[in-house]
Formats: structure tokens, C-alpha cells, sequence
């Protein structure tokens, strides 16, 4: 999960979880999906292999230019920014053009866009992207939300992943439907970022079947992250296969077998989700690749969820990227 920025003061039918689990009974989709061997021949994209560079964030601190270096000699061709303050804007694209890596995407945050939009289109400009990323929804009035101030900006951060409202996710919406709507006239694409804190039921919908429900297709996008969708006990493929047309983008990460399906985030309790490099947890991809195949995919990033506990995160990234090779070479 990524660091916060402090911050400056069309519609289908929504897929549910109730709804996915009809389809699944339908179809012979059960939980053993997830840990069945592939069936499926993926080879689904003929595209770079991309790595979101949150994965290596405290190498990216240390040593900036260094870690790109070492990105690209383990193959990698694209990256997808999170924010990064270490080295100046001219510089890091400098750091990219001179190791090949192309950046068609990054991450920023809703209240970043809301305060500052033309400048974060501009930085997206610079770095030669297409797609403006927002990672986390927001809320209108943040006061309503009470932390212990020693808690940071994190506190705030989990209060309000935990006590968004179906009244939040219309709001949200309608703030991504305005702004997208400018990156468009900016020659952009602007999307969302799920991680499973979305998938909370409420009643007969989550908030983010209202938020596809409610956002213009032509204005927002999706980037699917199929690692915390599992998480979440849904199914990837379903959700690539319903919206063909709205997911432009996947993140690809995995997790050990044995954790408890949930919707909630940074939740420490038994069977949390652990993160391991690709092809050694409990997510098959060759189905969710065949689904994505039907879409309009236009890149692919690794994303791997710290701690990293058996080996570091520059070498974690050639075991992703060796995976991903087999399947998409």
C-alpha cells in the first residue's frame, strides 16, 4: 500500500459479491480456482513488462538513479510512478530515458487532483504518460473523521478506507467524472486503483460496483489490481469478462496460500494476506490473462506488497519478472 501525499486542505450493471457468487456456482468457479494448476495456454499480451515502482519505493530513496539501473538490467522496459521526492522531475525522467524504461503511467492522489489538477496533468506530461492513476477515493469533509494525532496522516488514511459511506462513493464518482473529463481534454486517461477495501458490502452493492455504475466510461478508466481483488474473494476474470472496455490496465502481484478472504485493509488479524513473489503464492493467472485478453489491456506492471521476508526487493523483482516472461513472452 502506497505512502500518502499530505493533503491540501456509463453505466453497467454493478457486480457484486452476491452477484459474483451466483456466477461462480454457475460456471464451476469455486475458491479451488485460485490454487488449480493452468489449464489455460496465456500468452495474452504482447507487451512490455512493467514494474510499479512501489515495489523497490525505500531502494528508489536510497539510491535513485542506481535502483532504475538495476530495474532495467533485469529486463523490465516499463515503470508506473508512485510520487517520488528524492530527486527533482527533470532528473528522474533523465534517470528513464537513459535506461530504456518508458513511463505510461502513474499514480497520484484524488485531493492532489482536486487542488492542483494542471499541474499534475503537466507532470504527467513530462513524463511522457497516458494514464493519471488515482490510488485511494476520498471524502468531502475529512473533519468527520477523529484520530489520535499520533497516529500521522496514516491514521486519517485508515479511518477513512474504513468508514467510507455509499454517500462517499457518490461523491467520489462524481469527482472522478469532472476530472476526468479535463485530463481527457488534456489528451490523457485518468483511472482507479482498487485494492479490496472497495468490495464492502452494502446491501445489495459495494462501492465499487457504484463507482463503475456511476463514472463515465469515456472520462474513467480502470487499472485492476488482480492480487487484492483475490483478496477481496472475488474473481478477476469475472470482473475483466463484465467490463471489458473500462480496464485498461493490471496489476500483478500474489499472495501465500491459507489467508482469509476479507475487505478490510492492513488487517492484522489471523489469515491476513501475506505477499510473495509471483508463481510461488495461491493466485493462478492464465485464466485471469485469458479474460484480459478480450479487453483493450495497454500495460502490465508487477506490483509486489512489502515486507519482503525471503529475499530483497531487487532480487524479488527478477523472480517476477521471470514469471511473467514465461507467461506473456
Amino acid at each position: 500500500m502506497r505512502e500518502m501525499n499530505k493533503p491540501t486542505t456509463g453505466a453497467a450493471n454493478p457486480l457484486s459479491r452476491r452477484s459474483f457468487l451466483k456466477t461462480a456456482a454457475a460456471t464451476g468457479v469455486t475458491a479451488s480456482y485460485f490454487l488449480e494448476p493452468a489449464t489455460v495456454n496465456a500468452s495474452p499480451f504482447n507487451l512490455p513488462i512493467g514494474l510499479q515502482l512501489y515495489t523497490v519505493g525505500p531502494e528508489l530513496d536510497k539510491d535513485p538513479i542506481g535502483t532504475l539501473k538495476r530495474v532495467a538490467a533485469v529486463g523490465y522496459k516499463q515503470v508506473e510512478l508512485s510520487p517520488l521526492s528524492k530527486i527533482s522531475n527533470a532528473d528522474l525522467k533523465k534517470a528513464l530515458d537513459d535506461n530504456g524504461l518508458k513511463n505510461p503511467s502513474g499514480h497520484y492522489m484524488l485531493f492532489d487532483l482536486m487542488a492542483n489538477l494542471q499541474q499534475k496533468i503537466e507532470v504527467a506530461h513530462q513524463f511522457g504518460q497516458q494514464f493519471m492513476i488515482v490510488t485511494v477515493p476520498w471524502v468531502a469533509d475529512t473533519s468527520r473523521f477523529k484520530t489520535d494525532p499520533a497516529d500521522g496522516q496514516m491514521g486519517l488514511f485508515r479511518a477513512i478506507i474504513n468508514g467510507l459511506t455509499i454517500d462517499d462513493w457518490e461523491w467520489n464518482a462524481d469527482q472522478f467524472n469532472k476530472i476526468g473529463e479535463e485530463v481527457k481534454k488534456a489528451g490523457l486517461e485518468l483511472g482507479y486503483h482498487n485494492h479490496n477495501f472497495e468490495f464492502k458490502d452494502y446491501g445489495s452493492t459495494t462501492g465499487y460496483d457504484e463507482f463503475i455504475r456511476l463514472t463515465d466510461p469515456q472520462f474513467v478508466k480502470l487499472e485492476l489490481d488482480c492480487g487484492w481483488m483475490v483478496v477481496a474473494g472475488l474473481d478477476p476474470a469475472l470482473y475483466l469478462s463484465r467490463y471489458p472496455d473500462r480496464y485498461r490496465l493490471l496489476h500483478i502481484k500474489d499472495f501465500k496460500k491459507g489467508f482469509t478472504p476479507r475487505t478490510t485493509l492492513m488487517d492484522p488479524s489471523p489469515g491476513a494476506p501475506v505477499a510473495t513473489e509471483l508463481g510461488r503464492g495461491s493466485i493462478e493467472y492464465s485464466r485471469i490473462f485469458a479474460a484480459a485478453r478480450k479487453g483493450k489491456i495497454a500495460a502490465i506492471f508487477v506490483e509486489q506488497e512489502p515486507p519482503f521476508t525471503e529475499m530483497p526487493a531487487l532480487e524479488a523483482i527478477k523472480v517476477d519478472y521471470e514469471y511473467l516472461k514465461k507467461m506473456t513472452g
